[in-house]
């Protein structure tokens, strides 16, 4: 039988490259998009291409009503999902006097409390069928801090946290679940870096790739890894 995956935030760079990995890999993929349809859109097509299936899912991740309805819906009508990436998110950067608490909220919102309004419809079905992947793409600004991003690396810092719990809870049902914290990758969000910024922070001297990351998730994501649970694993090019 074909396993399912759902990648949040699909339409970007690094959820793109989970999704063709994880197609490429055999798995059924859900590609979620909020505002993205177009990119989202493109995703489907290449996986399509490339001889995967893939199906598109919208819903506010943000939002734990909505999320509840799109999700529950879902399992209703496929089944249990096998693996889960937590992807989506959102930075809103600002120096913390300055910082509103609007900024605030959303990026927790979107980047941590969507952990619990995605995860939670998936979970019981998910332990029921006794195996599953759970990953949440974290960052190195939770390890480590980062000026103007307190909202962004609170949460990311707690994903950490709210994934290693999980991870003890789950384990004897054959779930694992890990963490991804990628470093500066190719990605609008890195838009307004300089290289020169990149090369002094980097060891590597360069920005990762979004199929980097995805080639980190989509083992964590097979049978190989099933022994690897509660982890943080860092794909930053040597910052630590």
């Amino acid at each position: 039988m074909t396993r399912k995956a759902l990648v949040t935030g699909a339409s970007g760079s690094i959820g793109r490259a989970i999704a063709l990995r994880l197609s490429a890999q055999g798995y059924r993929v859900w590609v979620h998009y909020l505002h993205g349809q177009q990119r989202a859109q493109e995703t489907l097509e290449l996986i399509h291409e490339s001889g995967g299936q893939a199906t598109l899912v919208c819903f506010d991740v943000a939002d734990v009503e909505e999320s509840r309805h799109a999700l529950e819906a879902l399992v209703d009508r496929e089944g249990h999902f096998d693996a889960l990436v937590l992807n989506a998110g959102q930075a809103e950067d600002a120096p913390f006097p300055g910082m509103e608490y609007e900024q605030w909220s959303r990026v927790i919102d979107a980047s941590l409390n969507s952990f619990y309004h995605v995860t939670r419809p998936l979970i019981m079905p998910m332990m029921r069928n006794r195996w599953g992947r759970i990953v949440s793409i974290s960052s190195v600004a939770a390890l480590h801090g980062n000026r103007g991003q307190t909202n962004y690396a609170a949460a990311k810092a707690g994903l950490i946290g709210a994934s290693r719990s999980l991870a003890r809870e789950v384990a004897s049902r054959g779930i694992c679940v890990n963490v991804v914290a990628p470093g500066f990758v190719q990605t609008a969000m890195i838009d307004g870096i300089s290289d020169q910024l990149i090369k002094q922070n980097v060891p590597m001297k360069r920005a990762g790739r979004p199929e980097e990351i995805a080639s980190v998730v989509a083992f964590l994501c097979s049978d190989d890894a099933s022994y690897i649970t509660g982890e943080v694993i860092n794909v930053s090019g040597g910052i630590i």
